[in-house]
């Protein structure tokens, strides 16, 4: 390792938030730290807690053979556990009292419509 160098901090992903945000940003900060696409593979695991981490643990030995294949992998794990919420529930979804406008408008932009 080159003097001064500092391995990158990941964002630990454990199963809940979304998928496709935690890969963007952990390919984003393998770039900025010099990581080649060859070591995403090996550094993904850095990045994975809990349940994420018990489902990279059990993938089969040699089972995985590029960082495309594990993204998507990956993605068919916990992209299709995301909630989904219907146009009924959008439509339902009030504002808490004493809740901030931007808490509530946020809130009610992080929640997922089905297509």
């Amino acid at each position: 390792m080159p003097m001064g160098y500092q391995p990158p901090k990941f964002q630990q992903f454990d199963g809940k938030s979304n998928p496709k945000q935690h890969v963007a940003h952990f390919i984003e900060t393998c770039n900025n730290a010099g990581t080649y696409d060859h070591h995403l593979v090996k550094k993904f695991v850095q990045s994975l807690k809990g349940n994420a981490f018990d489902w990279y643990i059990d993938l089969e030995a040699g089972s995985i053979d590029g960082w495309e294949q594990l993204e998507q992998e990956f993605l068919n794990r916990f992209y299709s556990t995301r909630r989904t919420v219907s146009m009924v529930e959008l439509t339902n979804s009030h504002k808490w009292k004493e809740e901030p406008i931007i808490d509530y408008i946020n809130r009610w932009r992080n929640l997922n419509c089905k297509d």
